[in-house]
């Protein structure tokens, strides 16, 4: 269904105008002045604000002042306007491509719907200015800890390819390139030619920087730029999203912006500072010609590091041959023949001793136990009486208490045993038996 723009009549009136935007619809809509005025009144109640910015169009006209404001970094840009009691302090104090800040509030003319930032106060910003801001960050950055040592990377002592940032066609990109291959010319070089000064130099560094740390073979990067006035050099390398992504790259960072004078925050905050572009050749690269002549000087001192100990083991060698032992080496079999016969008497000598001692102790052992034995007692005439005790088995007599006429006993004497019947007993009044005898 096509939208037909209403007559006057049928527009709605202000009565039946919806009191606010949420209550508008296909059926209801707010008049397109009404949106307009609703719009202006929510912007005039937003309060001045001080905006930083680059000047990039600046016209007087009957006294009044006709501005473009754009974004540092980003492409944002506002017209802006100052009316005749602003803009007349504002003649030859700035001028297009300035860098300003201005404290101004958005206005928008409801005929055209054209927003524009009304000026009520405009001022360069300072070299002084940007240079405080900076010292700021500086101990900022300094306590959070990214310019410490303990962060350093250490550069390669020999890179397989050099990530190199600089301007596109720069001096400081033929320098190092040019002073690099003199030192060591298979060197390789992965380079990215951005924006060194400007609003946008910050960004595209910093997006060359994450390209060449996430590259395989770069192992380590170099930002270089040359001299040049010290808002070109300083400001552009002291941007804090510059510095927090040369903290967290993982590839050893080498910064070498300017000259020896010149201190950005990206000398801090990178692994090596050098102090010119040119001089970061020989933090990057050994010196090929003095490598090689090191390498010459090595082989000289091994060569006769080793002829002299050659020398060594051949007199070592002469004089042993020249010692008795070798000019006559059965006297050591001789000796050690000698030696053998002697410890061999000695062993055998001792083997003897031994036995004898062993045999001696065996025959006095035997006699004991034979003089101790049951057999040697009886042999002297004595005789073991035994009896048969029903539930108790064979004990033998030692008490003649103990029995009674008609025990049948056996005798054990020296030679055989035989069996005999007690007719008399004869017990010993004055014997005490011991504990546990029958």
């Amino acid at each position: 269904m096509n939208y037909q723009e209403p007559h006057a009549k049928d527009r709605p009136s202000l009565a039946t105008i919806p009191p606010s935007s949420q209550d508008t619809s296909a059926e209801t809509p707010w008049p397109l002045s009404h949106f307009s005025g609703k719009l202006r009144a929510h912007i005039d109640r937003v309060t001045p604000t001080w905006v930083e910015g680059q000047l990039v169009e600046f016209t007087m006209r009957n006294g009044t002042a006709w501005m473009t404001l754009r974004d540092l970094e980003q492409e944002v840009s506002f017209n802006a306007v100052a009316w005749r009691n602003v803009a007349g302090t504002l003649d030859g104090v700035v001028a297009p491509g300035s860098r300003v800040v201005a404290l101004v509030k958005p206005s928008l003319y409801e005929k055209s719907g054209r927003l524009s930032l009304v000026t009520q106060q405009m001022r360069p910003v300072g070299l002084g200015d940007l240079l405080a801001r900076i010292e700021q960050l500086k101990q900022q950055l300094a306590a959070e800890g990214l310019f410490d040592a303990s962060r350093k990377i250490p550069l390669p002592v020999l890179p397989t390819r050099i990530g190199l940032i600089t301007g596109r066609d720069s001096d400081a990109l033929k320098d190092i390139v040019r002073n690099v291959h003199s030192r060591w010319a298979a060197a390789q070089f992965e380079i990215r030619e951005v924006a060194t000064q400007g609003p946008m130099a910050a960004m595209e560094v910093a997006a060359a920087l994450q390209d060449l740390d996430a590259h395989p073979q770069v192992d380590v990067i170099v930002i270089a730029r040359g001299g040049g006035a010290l808002e070109e050099v300083v400001l552009p390398f002291s941007d804090e999203r510059l510095i927090r992504a040369v903290s967290a790259a993982r590839t050893p960072v080498v910064s070498a912006i300017g000259h020896e004078a010149d201190r950005p925050l990206l000398d801090e905050v990178a692994d090596v500072r050098a102090s010119t572009p040119t001089g970061s050749a020989k933090l990057l690269v050994p010196d090929e010609a003095l490598e090689r002549e090191n390498i010459s000087q090595a082989r000289a001192r091994m060569s006769q590091g080793l002829e002299r100990r050659l020398q060594n083991e051949s007199e070592w060698l002469r004089s042993v041959r020249t010692r008795p032992v070798l000019a006559r080496p059965e006297e050591m079999l001789t000796v050690r023949r000698e030696d053998l016969l002697g410890l061999r008497r000695r062993a055998l000598v001792s083997a003897e001793a031994s036995v004898t001692r062993a045999r001696d102790w065996v025959q006095h052992t035997r006699a004991r136990v034979t003089g101790l034995s049951p057999q040697s007692t009886l042999d002297r005439g004595y005789a073991v009486v035994q009896v048969s005790t029903p539930g108790v088995g064979t004990s033998i007599v030692r008490d003649a208490g103990t029995l009674s006429p008609g025990h049948d006993v056996r005798v054990m004497v020296a030679a055989g045993e035989f069996e005999a019947q007690v007719t008399a007993v004869h017990p010993d009044p004055d014997h005490e038996p011991n504990e546990g005898q029958a």
